[in-house]
């Protein structure tokens, strides 16, 4: 992995101690994606998407692409292993001709009957990158932004990106973006390139009644997206993950 250490000035005092806290409880770092197929993930859309080959590997990338296809609804890369407490290293590449949007749903549970997967996501928005970081809640009652906290059919606005923040697309250098994601009971801790985005205390929000009824938001799976409706392409590599007690 090549992802560069954050020094003690790039974090709050008390999320780094956390974060120092976590680490020396933690298990070894493992690859989730091996580089060459998809063994370990599903794809989950509604039966009418399956015709259509949205996420394939090349080159030691996962690519998904619905650019050509832009009449789809959700389809989703998910894990087949369920995680509760756990760090998540990735990178992505977007690129300035895709319109759509993405992100990395963490504790989610997809529901086959209703085609649905509920939990929370941390956004990847190439054409409002000032999103990227933050977390809408694709839960079934909620459908929300709750970091930062606003009430429904309220959106996130560009002044709220952290200061410093970067974001980079395919044709500028480094070309990829690092995003890691620490989740550990009710927090998400999301750094973007090296910048904090979201330090979200989701108690009373990710373990509501809402939230356990569809058994998410403590406990479920990591799935990669492809936004209903949307034309994306978007790559994803060096997809790390190290589970905490």
């Amino acid at each position: 992995m090549s992802f560069s250490k954050k020094t003690p000035a790039s974090l709050p005092l008390a999320g780094l101690a956390c974060l120092l806290a976590l680490v020396a409880q933690s298990s070894d770092w493992v690859s989730i994606f091996n580089g060459r197929d998809l063994s370990g993930w599903e794809v989950q859309c509604k039966p009418a998407d399956r015709q259509h080959q949205f996420w394939k590997v090349e080159d030691g990338v996962v690519v998904a692409d619905s650019m050509d296809i832009p009449k789809h609804d959700y389809v989703w890369l998910i894990t087949k292993k369920e995680y509760t407490n756990f760090a998540l290293r990735l990178k992505f590449q977007v690129f300035t001709n895709s319109p759509g949007n993405s992100g990395v749903q963490v504790r989610s549970r997809y529901d086959t009957n209703a085609f649905w997967l509920d939990g929370p996501q941390v956004d990847i928005n190439p054409p409002a990158p000032w999103r990227t970081g933050m977390i809408w809640d694709e839960t079934r009652g909620v459908q929300r932004w709750i970091y930062p906290n606003l009430p429904k059919g309220q959106w996130v606005k560009p002044e709220q990106a952290p200061s410093g923040m970067k974001f980079f697309f395919s044709h500028q250098s480094p070309a990829w973006n690092e995003l890691e994601i620490t989740v550990q009971g009710n927090r998400i801790h999301a750094v973007l390139n090296g910048v904090v985005v979201t330090d979200f205390d989701g108690t009373g929000i990710l373990d509501d009644e809402i939230h356990q009824k569809r058994r998410v938001g403590n406990c479920g799976h990591i799935a990669l997206q492809i936004h209903t409706g949307d034309r994306l392409k978007i790559h994803f590599k060096d997809i790390w993950l190290r589970e905490l007690n």
